[in-house]
């Protein structure tokens, strides 16, 4: 049992094989960060470039029916893959393993950009989610390798400020690519910036050979990944391809669970399991890897996928210019993620900030749900502000938790199982608020003709719905009504988000904090319960 020897609860050396390089220098870590900010740029850049681009790429390649998967494909590999590159890099090593996720990136961002139809586009881009989770998973893992967790905090808002930057610049970058070069140059234009990436990862990154002699859990990586698979599948298509309430719906469902019993039956029997149950006696990886991670996942990419929405349906925005108005979200992200990293490798504690920030994002979201049509901007960009304020005080501090009290052997599994759980927050949350919006768009719209004495158009209510290039064709009255349909039901998803985000603070509550070690070289205890007991023998 480890135990602490001051009130710095600094723990001993590691031994045998849990061992760590030598310190680095801060211009080397400053190295190392930024060739990883850019290899997480374009994994990030990768799914948000292609939103303007595909109307463009349907009126090439054809497969309307096919639009959604150009995007969809890529967000379910992405997920399904990312616990599976964090348990091989803790076996072979993260090193190796970036390079792979590298290169497997991009060669199939030049099979996208090479795609003859829509069936080769949307199989190179499912195969490049998983060089896509690869890089999202590692790039935090190998952060937690090189710096301590009571320094990380110094380099942790550059790692989040990658996916804000990414979140704005996409459309922008899109926008112009189309009207420049052409389409295919949004899936080659992250294909030099990945290979930089990699040439000063190989120059500056230096870390010990891994190589486990275990035998790698197949089968309980197929079955999770089928559960999870079919989860996601079950969640993008209900809805769209087929009713909620449809044999498909519960087939996939039903797959999903059985696959995630066998994996539990399977992980607890495996020597060298892809997802350690020792892992979940943890309480930090428990309250904050997951339930938190989930819930920051929901509210996350409920409010950044449907801001849009507002911007460009309810007020008429181009694409490109929604974009720009959704700054202030991410401004509010990037400055309290740094300041929070700075302050957080001062004091040597984390659980005050996702204390404010979950807060934060339940008042910014109730703000949020009361934007409409005649809203002003500068109301909309305070709500944007606090919103991503308080994104910007958790998304980052919640994975540094979850470092700090798992076993250096569990340090991959465990970082990329609380983005694994983050992105599946975010994908539930994608269905079940386009649930939400169109419950109610078909509950408001006919009751606002009727209410206005406006004759319904002809045709059914989804064909009056299209782009927003379309819905701003409509007549001024129909269109007036859309409008405000639309912002009923974005108001709906923002307080929905209100008690999910108040729930993760109940969550992070629950927590006890551990200090933050400043060592590197420190030994991680073999549970959560034995590093409390040490701290508090040690008197903190």
């Amino acid at each position: 049992m480890a135990r602490a020897t001051d009130p710095g609860s600094e723990l001993p050396e590691p031994t045998g094989t849990d061992t760590s390089p030598p310190p680095l220098s801060h211009r080397r870590i400053l190295e190392i960060v930024w060739a990883l900010v850019l290899c997480l740029f374009v994994s990030s850049l990768s799914a948000t470039v292609v939103g303007t681009a595909l109307p463009t790429i349907v009126g090439d390649l054809g497969g309307q029916d096919q639009l959604a998967w150009v995007a969809s494909a890529t967000l379910l590999t992405t997920t399904v893959s990312t616990p599976l590159w964090g348990k091989l890099s803790d076996l072979f090593g993260r090193k190796k393993l970036l390079f792979y996720a590298i290169g497997v990136f991009v060669v199939t961002s030049a099979l996208a950009g090479l795609a003859q139809s829509m069936g080769q586009l949307i199989g190179a881009r499912a195969l490049q989610g998983i060089g896509a989770g690869g890089i999202v998973a590692l790039s935090q893992a190998i952060m937690a390798d090189i710096v301590s967790p009571r320094e990380r905090g110094r380099y942790t808002g550059y790692l989040g400020a990658s996916f804000g930057v990414a979140t704005v610049a996409g459309p922008l970058i899109g926008g112009f690519l189309v009207d420049g070069p052409g389409w295919r140059w949004c899936f080659y234009v992250g294909i030099p910036i990945a290979a930089i990436a990699a040439v000063v990862l190989h120059r500056t990154l230096k870390v010990p050979a891994v190589h486990v002699a275990a035998k790698i859990d197949w089968l309980g990586a197929t079955l999770i990944t089928t559960s999870a698979t079919s989860l996601l599948l079950m969640l993008s298509l209900a809805g769209i391809e087929f009713d909620w309430a449809s044999g498909w719906t519960v087939a996939l469902s039903l797959l999903s669970v059985a696959s995630l019993i066998g994996a539990v039956f399977v992980e607890r029997r495996a020597a060298e399991p892809i997802l350690p149950p020792r892992l979940f006696q943890v309480p930090t990886f428990r309250l904050a890897g997951i339930i938190a991670s989930f819930l920051v996942g929901v509210a996350m990419f409920g409010a950044m996928i449907y801001l849009p929405q507002y911007l460009q349906v309810v007020r008429g925005q181009s694409p490109t210019m929604s974009g720009l108005l959704t700054l202030p979200l991410v401004v509010g992200m990037l400055v309290v993620s740094f300041l929070t990293g700075r302050a957080v490798t001062k004091w040597g504690r984390w659980k005050v900030f996702p204390l404010i920030g979950l807060p934060l994002m339940a008042l910014g979201a109730l703000l949020l749900s009361r934007l409409h049509s005649e809203t002003s901007m500068v109301y909309a960009s305070v709500a944007m502000v606090v919103f991503g304020a308080g994104l910007g005080f958790t998304m980052q501090t919640l994975i540094l938790a979850v470092q700090n009290t798992v076993e250096r052997r569990d340090l991959g599994i465990a970082t990329s199982s609380a983005t694994f759980f983050r992105s599946m927050g975010g994908a539930v949350g994608v269905a079940v608020f386009g649930a939400i919006l169109s419950s109610r768009l078909s509950s408001e719209i006919p009751r606002l003709l009727a209410e206005r004495g406006i004759r319904p158009p002809a045709g059914s209510l989804s064909d009056q719905l299209g782009t927003p290039d379309e819905i701003g064709l409509l007549p001024e009255a129909i269109r007036s009504v859309v409008r405000d349909g639309f912002s009923m039901g974005l108001d709906s998803i923002y307080l929905v988000i209100v008690p999910l985000a108040l729930i993760a603070f109940v969550a992070v509550l629950g927590i006890r904090e551990i200090p933050l070690r400043s060592s590197q070289s420190d030994a991680v205890v073999e549970s959560e319960a034995e590093a409390i007991e040490a701290v508090g023998r040690a008197g903190v």
